[in-house]
Protein backbone atom coordinates (compact mmCIF):
# COMPACT_ATOMS: atom_id res chain seq x y z
CA UNK A 1 0.00 0.00 0.00
CA UNK A 2 3.03 2.86 1.14
CA UNK A 3 4.52 2.03 -2.99
CA UNK A 4 1.19 2.78 -4.61
CA UNK A 5 0.89 5.93 -2.52
CA UNK A 6 4.20 7.10 -3.07
CA UNK A 7 3.14 6.19 -6.88
CA UNK A 8 0.26 8.04 -6.68
CA UNK A 9 1.85 11.06 -5.27
CA UNK A 10 4.38 11.51 -8.67
CA UNK A 11 1.91 10.71 -10.76
CA UNK A 12 -0.15 13.68 -9.40
CA UNK A 13 3.20 16.06 -9.23
CA UNK A 14 3.92 14.89 -12.46
CA UNK A 15 -0.22 16.24 -13.96
CA UNK A 16 0.73 19.46 -11.66
CA UNK A 17 3.55 19.79 -14.12
CA UNK A 18 2.01 19.16 -16.84
CA UNK A 19 -0.93 21.60 -16.10
CA UNK A 20 1.62 24.58 -15.81
CA UNK A 21 2.89 23.23 -19.25
CA UNK A 22 5.62 20.81 -18.66
CA UNK A 23 5.34 17.63 -20.68
CA UNK A 24 4.21 14.45 -18.74
CA UNK A 25 6.41 11.41 -19.23
CA UNK A 26 5.18 9.11 -21.53
CA UNK A 27 4.04 5.52 -19.59
CA UNK A 28 6.46 2.87 -19.61
CA UNK A 29 6.44 0.70 -22.86
CA UNK A 30 5.03 -3.16 -22.19
CA UNK A 31 6.07 -6.23 -24.00
CA UNK A 32 6.48 -10.01 -23.23
CA UNK A 33 6.52 -10.94 -19.30
CA UNK A 34 10.42 -11.37 -18.90
CA UNK A 35 12.32 -13.13 -16.39
CA UNK A 36 15.38 -10.95 -14.57
CA UNK A 37 17.48 -11.45 -11.81
CA UNK A 38 18.33 -8.44 -9.62
CA UNK A 39 21.34 -8.34 -7.24
CA UNK A 40 21.36 -6.66 -4.02
CA UNK A 41 25.06 -5.42 -3.06
CA UNK A 42 26.52 -8.42 -1.70
CA UNK A 43 25.94 -8.85 1.83
CA UNK A 44 23.17 -6.18 1.86
CA UNK A 45 19.02 -7.03 2.70
CA UNK A 46 17.13 -7.29 -0.87
CA UNK A 47 14.51 -4.86 0.97
CA UNK A 48 15.61 -1.99 -1.28
CA UNK A 49 15.89 -4.28 -3.83
CA UNK A 50 12.81 -5.41 -4.06
CA UNK A 51 11.46 -2.09 -3.36
CA UNK A 52 13.05 -1.00 -6.78
CA UNK A 53 11.75 -3.66 -8.73
CA UNK A 54 7.62 -2.95 -7.37
CA UNK A 55 8.23 0.52 -8.54
CA UNK A 56 9.82 -0.22 -12.40
CA UNK A 57 6.55 -2.56 -12.84
CA UNK A 58 8.06 -5.93 -11.63
CA UNK A 59 6.98 -8.18 -9.66
CA UNK A 60 9.68 -10.70 -7.08
CA UNK A 61 8.84 -14.05 -7.69
CA UNK A 62 11.68 -15.29 -5.50
CA UNK A 63 13.38 -14.02 -3.18
CA UNK A 64 16.87 -15.75 -2.59
CA UNK A 65 17.54 -13.50 0.55
CA UNK A 66 20.67 -16.08 1.31
CA UNK A 67 22.59 -14.60 -1.52
CA UNK A 68 20.47 -11.28 -2.26
CA UNK A 69 19.41 -12.49 -5.26
CA UNK A 70 15.81 -11.99 -6.72
CA UNK A 71 13.97 -13.48 -9.23
CA UNK A 72 11.51 -10.78 -10.99
CA UNK A 73 9.25 -10.84 -13.82
CA UNK A 74 8.23 -7.79 -15.66
CA UNK A 75 6.38 -6.88 -19.19
CA UNK A 76 8.23 -3.05 -18.90
CA UNK A 77 10.50 -3.26 -21.70
CA UNK A 78 13.14 -0.65 -19.72
CA UNK A 79 12.61 -2.93 -16.60
CA UNK A 80 16.76 -3.16 -16.49
CA UNK A 81 17.55 0.52 -16.46
CA UNK A 82 14.66 1.70 -14.37
CA UNK A 83 15.51 -1.03 -11.67
CA UNK A 84 19.01 -0.18 -11.57
CA UNK A 85 19.64 2.18 -7.83
CA UNK A 86 20.47 2.35 -4.58
CA UNK A 87 20.31 -1.01 -3.27
CA UNK A 88 20.64 -2.51 -6.78
CA UNK A 89 24.15 -4.22 -7.46
CA UNK A 90 23.26 -5.12 -11.16
CA UNK A 91 20.60 -7.05 -13.07
CA UNK A 92 20.43 -8.80 -16.22
CA UNK A 93 17.32 -10.50 -17.99
CA UNK A 94 17.52 -14.22 -18.74
CA UNK A 95 15.63 -14.22 -21.39
CA UNK A 96 17.53 -16.25 -24.30
CA UNK A 97 19.64 -17.48 -21.66
CA UNK A 98 18.15 -21.04 -21.11
CA UNK A 99 20.48 -23.95 -22.70
CA UNK A 100 19.30 -27.35 -23.46
CA UNK A 101 20.94 -30.70 -21.55
CA UNK A 102 24.48 -31.95 -22.68
CA UNK A 103 23.83 -34.26 -26.01
CA UNK A 104 23.90 -37.67 -25.16
CA UNK A 105 23.89 -40.64 -27.33
CA UNK A 106 21.16 -42.60 -26.45
CA UNK A 107 19.52 -46.43 -27.42
CA UNK A 108 16.59 -48.22 -27.82
CA UNK A 109 15.44 -49.57 -24.35
CA UNK A 110 16.72 -52.66 -22.58
CA UNK A 111 14.75 -55.60 -21.27
CA UNK A 112 15.00 -56.90 -18.34
CA UNK A 113 13.72 -60.32 -16.11
CA UNK A 114 13.17 -60.18 -12.45
CA UNK A 115 14.93 -62.09 -10.35
CA UNK A 116 15.63 -63.03 -6.65
CA UNK A 117 17.10 -59.74 -4.78
CA UNK A 118 20.43 -61.25 -3.26
CA UNK A 119 21.74 -58.08 -2.08
CA UNK A 120 24.54 -58.98 -4.16
CA UNK A 121 25.03 -56.61 -7.34
CA UNK A 122 26.54 -58.99 -9.81
CA UNK A 123 23.13 -60.83 -9.30
CA UNK A 124 21.13 -57.78 -10.80
CA UNK A 125 19.76 -59.33 -14.23
CA UNK A 126 21.53 -56.15 -16.24
CA UNK A 127 24.92 -56.36 -14.29
CA UNK A 128 26.85 -58.06 -16.91
CA UNK A 129 26.71 -54.82 -18.94
CA UNK A 130 27.14 -52.18 -16.62
CA UNK A 131 30.95 -52.74 -17.28
CA UNK A 132 31.06 -49.22 -16.17
CA UNK A 133 30.34 -50.80 -12.45
CA UNK A 134 33.37 -53.26 -13.03
CA UNK A 135 35.80 -50.58 -13.76
CA UNK A 136 35.75 -48.25 -10.70
CA UNK A 137 35.08 -51.54 -8.65
CA UNK A 138 31.65 -51.39 -7.00
CA UNK A 139 30.60 -54.96 -6.19
CA UNK A 140 33.90 -54.72 -4.32
CA UNK A 141 32.76 -51.62 -2.24
CA UNK A 142 29.44 -52.88 -1.86
CA UNK A 143 30.95 -56.28 0.47
CA UNK A 144 31.80 -53.38 2.95
CA UNK A 145 28.77 -50.42 2.04
CA UNK A 146 26.31 -49.88 -0.46
CA UNK A 147 25.98 -46.42 1.39
CA UNK A 148 23.53 -44.66 4.29
CA UNK A 149 20.02 -44.00 4.07
CA UNK A 150 20.94 -40.42 5.18
CA UNK A 151 23.18 -39.25 2.76
CA UNK A 152 20.99 -37.64 -0.21
CA UNK A 153 22.34 -36.95 -3.37
CA UNK A 154 20.81 -33.83 -5.07
CA UNK A 155 19.97 -35.01 -8.74
CA UNK A 156 19.56 -31.05 -10.53
CA UNK A 157 18.25 -32.30 -13.96
CA UNK A 158 15.08 -33.01 -15.78
CA UNK A 159 13.55 -34.78 -13.15
CA UNK A 160 13.06 -38.58 -11.98
CA UNK A 161 10.73 -41.40 -12.66
CA UNK A 162 8.96 -41.94 -9.18
CA UNK A 163 7.33 -45.27 -10.88
CA UNK A 164 10.09 -46.85 -12.01
CA UNK A 165 11.22 -50.01 -10.38
CA UNK A 166 14.82 -49.50 -10.05
CA UNK A 167 14.07 -45.95 -8.19
CA UNK A 168 10.69 -45.75 -6.70
CA UNK A 169 12.62 -46.95 -3.03
CA UNK A 170 15.87 -44.43 -3.75
CA UNK A 171 14.00 -41.08 -4.37
CA UNK A 172 13.84 -38.57 -0.97
CA UNK A 173 10.10 -37.34 -1.86
CA UNK A 174 10.37 -34.87 1.12
CA UNK A 175 13.59 -33.10 -0.40
CA UNK A 176 12.12 -33.27 -4.33
CA UNK A 177 11.03 -30.09 -5.83
CA UNK A 178 10.85 -27.84 -9.10
CA UNK A 179 12.86 -25.50 -9.77
CA UNK A 180 11.72 -24.22 -12.84
CA UNK A 181 11.02 -20.37 -13.13
CA UNK A 182 13.32 -19.88 -10.04
CA UNK A 183 10.00 -20.56 -7.96
CA UNK A 184 9.96 -24.21 -5.96
CA UNK A 185 7.32 -26.46 -6.41
CA UNK A 186 6.90 -29.65 -4.39
CA UNK A 187 4.23 -31.98 -5.67
CA UNK A 188 5.08 -34.93 -7.56
CA UNK A 189 3.85 -34.18 -10.77
CA UNK A 190 5.99 -30.91 -10.59
CA UNK A 191 9.15 -32.35 -10.21
CA UNK A 192 8.64 -35.77 -12.31
CA UNK A 193 10.15 -36.01 -16.30
CA UNK A 194 7.93 -34.48 -18.42
CA UNK A 195 10.06 -34.22 -21.48
CA UNK A 196 13.31 -35.85 -20.84
CA UNK A 197 14.65 -38.96 -19.04
CA UNK A 198 17.84 -37.71 -18.76
CA UNK A 199 17.32 -36.90 -14.69
CA UNK A 200 16.37 -40.81 -14.85
CA UNK A 201 19.06 -42.22 -16.31
CA UNK A 202 21.66 -40.14 -14.28
CA UNK A 203 19.67 -41.17 -10.90
CA UNK A 204 19.85 -45.02 -11.62
CA UNK A 205 23.81 -44.53 -12.01
CA UNK A 206 24.29 -42.84 -8.61
CA UNK A 207 21.42 -45.20 -6.22
CA UNK A 208 19.50 -47.68 -8.90
CA UNK A 209 18.52 -50.44 -6.13
CA UNK A 210 19.45 -54.23 -5.71
CA UNK A 211 16.05 -55.35 -5.91
CA UNK A 212 16.34 -58.48 -8.62
CA UNK A 213 14.96 -56.06 -11.43
CA UNK A 214 17.16 -54.10 -13.86
CA UNK A 215 20.69 -52.62 -12.79
CA UNK A 216 22.44 -51.78 -9.87
CA UNK A 217 23.37 -48.13 -8.74
CA UNK A 218 27.10 -46.92 -7.50
CA UNK A 219 25.23 -46.19 -4.15
CA UNK A 220 22.08 -47.87 -3.31
CA UNK A 221 22.10 -47.40 -0.15
CA UNK A 222 21.33 -43.86 -0.57
CA UNK A 223 18.69 -41.96 -1.70
CA UNK A 224 18.28 -39.25 -4.48
CA UNK A 225 16.13 -36.04 -4.50
CA UNK A 226 14.50 -34.77 -7.58
CA UNK A 227 15.50 -31.12 -7.88
CA UNK A 228 14.11 -30.48 -11.51
CA UNK A 229 15.76 -27.39 -13.36
CA UNK A 230 14.98 -28.57 -17.20
CA UNK A 231 11.73 -26.87 -18.87
CA UNK A 232 9.15 -28.62 -20.95
CA UNK A 233 11.64 -27.30 -23.82
CA UNK A 234 14.06 -28.65 -22.61
CA UNK A 235 15.98 -25.33 -21.80
CA UNK A 236 17.86 -24.71 -18.31
CA UNK A 237 17.39 -21.31 -17.25
CA UNK A 238 19.72 -19.60 -14.21
CA UNK A 239 16.89 -18.83 -12.20
CA UNK A 240 16.47 -22.74 -12.03
CA UNK A 241 20.17 -23.72 -11.45
CA UNK A 242 20.13 -20.98 -8.79
CA UNK A 243 16.71 -22.33 -7.21
CA UNK A 244 18.25 -25.75 -7.05
CA UNK A 245 21.55 -24.66 -5.58
CA UNK A 246 20.10 -23.14 -2.55
CA UNK A 247 16.77 -25.73 -1.79
CA UNK A 248 19.61 -28.45 -2.23
CA UNK A 249 22.16 -26.73 0.38
CA UNK A 250 19.19 -26.11 2.35
CA UNK A 251 17.56 -29.68 2.43
CA UNK A 252 20.39 -31.23 3.81
CA UNK A 253 22.05 -32.33 0.21
CA UNK A 254 25.77 -33.16 0.82
CA UNK A 255 26.28 -33.71 -2.57
CA UNK A 256 24.26 -32.34 -6.07
CA UNK A 257 24.93 -33.69 -9.54
CA UNK A 258 24.84 -31.33 -12.62
CA UNK A 259 24.88 -32.63 -15.89
CA UNK A 260 24.50 -29.14 -17.82
CA UNK A 261 26.30 -25.70 -18.80
CA UNK A 262 24.45 -22.26 -17.45
CA UNK A 263 23.57 -19.96 -20.41
CA UNK A 264 23.28 -21.06 -24.21
CA UNK A 265 26.56 -19.44 -24.68
CA UNK A 266 28.82 -22.64 -23.06
CA UNK A 267 30.99 -20.35 -21.69
CA UNK A 268 29.83 -17.45 -19.40
CA UNK A 269 31.85 -14.51 -19.76
CA UNK A 270 32.72 -12.58 -16.84
CA UNK A 271 33.65 -9.11 -18.43
CA UNK A 272 30.01 -9.63 -21.06
CA UNK A 273 28.18 -6.87 -19.12
CA UNK A 274 25.08 -9.10 -20.24
CA UNK A 275 26.45 -12.43 -18.86
CA UNK A 276 28.47 -10.61 -15.81
CA UNK A 277 25.47 -10.51 -13.30
CA UNK A 278 24.36 -14.12 -14.30
CA UNK A 279 27.89 -15.13 -12.91
CA UNK A 280 27.81 -13.14 -10.06
CA UNK A 281 24.68 -15.05 -8.86
CA UNK A 282 25.81 -18.50 -9.91
CA UNK A 283 28.54 -17.94 -7.95
CA UNK A 284 26.92 -16.38 -4.65
CA UNK A 285 24.62 -19.55 -4.97
CA UNK A 286 27.31 -22.06 -5.22
CA UNK A 287 29.52 -20.03 -2.56
CA UNK A 288 26.34 -20.50 -0.24
CA UNK A 289 25.73 -23.93 -1.02
CA UNK A 290 29.30 -25.01 -0.12
CA UNK A 291 29.51 -23.11 3.15
CA UNK A 292 25.91 -25.21 4.03
CA UNK A 293 28.09 -28.27 3.34
CA UNK A 294 26.73 -29.52 0.13
CA UNK A 295 29.77 -30.45 -2.86
CA UNK A 296 28.74 -29.64 -6.17
CA UNK A 297 29.90 -32.17 -9.02
CA UNK A 298 29.59 -31.54 -12.36
CA UNK A 299 30.46 -32.73 -16.27
CA UNK A 300 33.18 -31.29 -17.79
CA UNK A 301 30.81 -30.78 -21.43
CA UNK A 302 31.04 -32.91 -24.48
CA UNK A 303 32.53 -30.34 -26.76
CA UNK A 304 36.56 -32.04 -26.46
CA UNK A 305 37.51 -28.56 -25.96
CA UNK A 306 40.59 -27.57 -23.65
CA UNK A 307 38.97 -25.57 -20.67
CA UNK A 308 42.24 -24.60 -19.82
CA UNK A 309 43.27 -22.63 -23.39
CA UNK A 310 39.94 -21.48 -24.38
CA UNK A 311 40.05 -19.48 -27.81
CA UNK A 312 37.26 -19.63 -30.34
CA UNK A 313 33.94 -21.22 -28.54
CA UNK A 314 32.57 -23.29 -32.04
CA UNK A 315 29.54 -24.63 -30.25
CA UNK A 316 27.51 -21.55 -29.11
CA UNK A 317 24.50 -20.80 -28.69
CA UNK A 318 22.75 -24.28 -28.70
CA UNK A 319 19.44 -22.87 -28.01
CA UNK A 320 18.33 -22.38 -31.21
CA UNK A 321 18.08 -18.78 -30.85
CA UNK A 322 20.51 -17.67 -33.42
CA UNK A 323 23.14 -19.61 -35.66
CA UNK A 324 26.00 -21.12 -34.17
CA UNK A 325 28.78 -19.30 -34.03
CA UNK A 326 32.38 -18.96 -34.02
CA UNK A 327 33.21 -16.53 -30.80
CA UNK A 328 36.69 -15.22 -29.42
CA UNK A 329 36.94 -16.06 -25.78
CA UNK A 330 39.40 -15.74 -23.12
CA UNK A 331 40.19 -16.21 -19.63
CA UNK A 332 37.36 -14.25 -18.46
CA UNK A 333 35.04 -16.95 -20.03
CA UNK A 334 34.35 -20.02 -17.86
CA UNK A 335 31.86 -23.42 -18.18
CA UNK A 336 29.50 -22.90 -15.45
CA UNK A 337 29.08 -24.45 -13.28
CA UNK A 338 32.57 -26.87 -13.83
CA UNK A 339 34.71 -24.10 -13.80
CA UNK A 340 33.41 -22.31 -10.51
CA UNK A 341 35.62 -22.51 -7.36
CA UNK A 342 35.10 -25.65 -5.14
CA UNK A 343 33.17 -27.41 -7.80
CA UNK A 344 33.79 -30.63 -8.39
CA UNK A 345 34.73 -31.36 -12.66
CA UNK A 346 34.54 -34.86 -14.12
CA UNK A 347 35.39 -35.67 -17.80
CA UNK A 348 34.77 -39.31 -18.99
CA UNK A 349 36.38 -42.43 -20.07
CA UNK A 350 35.32 -45.38 -22.07
CA UNK A 351 35.36 -49.01 -21.68
CA UNK A 352 39.54 -49.42 -22.31
CA UNK A 353 39.96 -45.99 -19.16
CA UNK A 354 41.11 -43.64 -22.31
CA UNK A 355 39.40 -40.35 -22.42
CA UNK A 356 35.78 -40.56 -24.25
CA UNK A 357 36.23 -38.47 -28.02
CA UNK A 358 33.60 -36.30 -27.05
CA UNK A 359 35.19 -34.99 -23.43
CA UNK A 360 36.11 -31.86 -22.61
CA UNK A 361 39.36 -31.83 -20.68
CA UNK A 362 41.85 -28.94 -18.96
CA UNK A 363 44.86 -29.14 -16.65
CA UNK A 364 43.72 -27.26 -13.43
CA UNK A 365 40.18 -27.69 -14.05
CA UNK A 366 39.44 -31.35 -14.64
CA UNK A 367 39.67 -33.01 -11.10
CA UNK A 368 38.47 -36.84 -11.53
CA UNK A 369 37.44 -38.48 -14.52
CA UNK A 370 34.70 -41.75 -14.49
CA UNK A 371 33.15 -43.87 -16.83
CA UNK A 372 30.65 -41.97 -19.35
CA UNK A 373 30.68 -44.02 -21.90
CA UNK A 374 32.86 -44.09 -25.79
CA UNK A 375 30.72 -45.61 -28.28
CA UNK A 376 32.93 -45.24 -31.13
CA UNK A 377 36.58 -45.95 -30.15
CA UNK A 378 36.13 -49.77 -31.33
CA UNK A 379 35.47 -48.37 -34.93
CA UNK A 380 37.80 -45.49 -35.21
CA UNK A 381 34.38 -43.62 -35.02
CA UNK A 382 33.22 -45.34 -38.59
CA UNK A 383 29.69 -46.62 -36.58
CA UNK A 384 28.50 -46.87 -32.78
CA UNK A 385 28.66 -49.56 -30.94
CA UNK A 386 25.72 -48.58 -27.94
CA UNK A 387 27.01 -51.05 -25.15
CA UNK A 388 30.07 -49.06 -25.07
CA UNK A 389 27.80 -46.26 -23.59
CA UNK A 390 26.51 -46.49 -19.97
CA UNK A 391 23.53 -48.63 -19.20
CA UNK A 392 20.83 -47.04 -16.98
CA UNK A 393 17.30 -46.27 -16.18
CA UNK A 394 14.99 -44.96 -18.33
CA UNK A 395 11.37 -43.31 -18.76
CA UNK A 396 9.87 -43.05 -21.96
CA UNK A 397 7.81 -39.81 -21.70
CA UNK A 398 5.36 -40.38 -24.68
CA UNK A 399 4.19 -43.73 -23.83
CA UNK A 400 4.98 -43.29 -19.52
CA UNK A 401 7.10 -46.33 -19.21
CA UNK A 402 9.69 -47.24 -17.68
CA UNK A 403 12.83 -49.19 -18.90
CA UNK A 404 16.62 -49.36 -19.31
CA UNK A 405 18.91 -48.06 -21.74
CA UNK A 406 22.11 -46.72 -22.77
CA UNK A 407 23.49 -43.11 -23.09
CA UNK A 408 27.15 -41.61 -23.43
CA UNK A 409 28.03 -38.15 -22.46
CA UNK A 410 29.89 -36.60 -19.07
CA UNK A 411 26.17 -36.40 -17.92
CA UNK A 412 26.74 -39.94 -17.53
CA UNK A 413 30.90 -39.54 -15.54
CA UNK A 414 29.32 -36.87 -13.31
CA UNK A 415 26.76 -39.35 -11.59
CA UNK A 416 29.30 -41.98 -11.25
CA UNK A 417 31.36 -39.84 -9.17
CA UNK A 418 28.47 -38.51 -7.30
CA UNK A 419 27.50 -41.96 -6.56
CA UNK A 420 31.73 -42.44 -5.37
CA UNK A 421 31.31 -39.03 -3.01
CA UNK A 422 28.01 -40.44 -1.89
CA UNK A 423 29.76 -43.87 -0.76
CA UNK A 424 32.51 -42.11 0.83
CA UNK A 425 30.62 -39.93 2.58
CA UNK A 426 28.61 -42.94 3.84
CA UNK A 427 31.85 -44.67 5.15
CA UNK A 428 33.64 -41.70 6.17
CA UNK A 429 30.73 -39.56 8.10
CA UNK A 430 31.24 -35.88 9.14
CA UNK A 431 33.96 -34.73 6.26
CA UNK A 432 33.39 -31.19 5.32
CA UNK A 433 32.91 -30.71 1.21
CA UNK A 434 36.42 -29.58 0.94
CA UNK A 435 37.55 -32.71 3.05
CA UNK A 436 35.32 -35.04 0.33
CA UNK A 437 36.53 -33.37 -2.45
CA UNK A 438 40.34 -33.78 -1.69
CA UNK A 439 39.35 -37.62 -0.87
CA UNK A 440 37.79 -38.28 -4.10
CA UNK A 441 41.12 -37.20 -6.10
CA UNK A 442 43.31 -39.02 -3.41
CA UNK A 443 42.02 -41.79 -3.97
CA UNK A 444 41.24 -42.15 -7.79
CA UNK A 445 43.03 -43.93 -9.96
CA UNK A 446 45.91 -42.22 -11.93
CA UNK A 447 45.57 -42.20 -16.03
CA UNK A 448 48.65 -41.39 -17.76
CA UNK A 449 48.38 -39.47 -20.79
CA UNK A 450 48.50 -40.90 -23.79
CA UNK A 451 51.51 -39.64 -25.92
CA UNK A 452 50.93 -37.29 -28.97
CA UNK A 453 47.45 -36.30 -30.63
CA UNK A 454 44.81 -38.44 -29.12
CA UNK A 455 42.28 -38.32 -31.84
CA UNK A 456 40.06 -42.29 -31.38
CA UNK A 457 37.78 -40.81 -33.45
CA UNK A 458 38.78 -38.20 -36.78
CA UNK A 459 37.82 -34.98 -36.67
CA UNK A 460 38.19 -35.07 -32.90
CA UNK A 461 41.80 -34.49 -31.76
CA UNK A 462 42.90 -33.55 -28.36
CA UNK A 463 46.73 -33.23 -26.42
CA UNK A 464 46.94 -34.45 -22.62
CA UNK A 465 48.99 -32.28 -20.49
CA UNK A 466 50.46 -32.79 -17.43
CA UNK A 467 52.04 -36.06 -15.16
CA UNK A 468 49.96 -38.05 -12.69
CA UNK A 469 47.25 -35.40 -12.23
CA UNK A 470 46.88 -34.22 -16.21
CA UNK A 471 44.19 -32.68 -18.17
CA UNK A 472 42.63 -35.29 -19.36
CA UNK A 473 41.77 -37.55 -16.21
CA UNK A 474 42.75 -34.90 -13.11
CA UNK A 475 43.62 -36.86 -10.28
CA UNK A 476 42.61 -40.31 -11.91
CA UNK A 477 39.15 -42.29 -12.61
CA UNK A 478 36.74 -42.37 -9.49
CA UNK A 479 37.27 -45.53 -7.41
CA UNK A 480 34.50 -46.82 -4.73
CA UNK A 481 36.45 -49.19 -2.97
CA UNK A 482 39.62 -47.26 -2.14
CA UNK A 483 36.95 -44.36 -0.55
CA UNK A 484 34.67 -46.99 1.98
CA UNK A 485 38.37 -48.83 2.92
Amino acid sequence: MKNRKVIGAASAAALALGLMGTAVAPAAATGPETSYLVLAPQGKSTKAAAARVAAAGGTVVAAYNQIGVLVAKSTNTAFSAAVAGAGVESVASTAGLGTTLMDDEASDVVDSTTVEATGDPTAEPLWGQQWDMAQIDVAEAHAVTTGDPSVVVGVLDSGISPTHPDLASQIAFDQSASCIGGVVDTSVAAWSPTTSDHGTHVAGTIAGAINGVGIAGVAPGVKVASVKVVNDDGFIFPEAAICAYLWAADHDMPITNNSYFIDPWEFNCVNDERQRPVWQAVQRALRYSSAQGTLTVASAGNSNVDLQHKFIDSTSPNDGSSPIEDRTINGACRDLPAEAPGVVTVSAVGPTEQKSYYSSYGQGVVDVTAPGGDTRFRTNGAVSTLTDGILSTTYNTATQTNGWGYKQGTSMAGPHAAGVAALALSAHPGLTTGQLASFLERTATPLACPDGVFEPRPGWPATCTGGQRNGFYGAGNVNALNVVQ
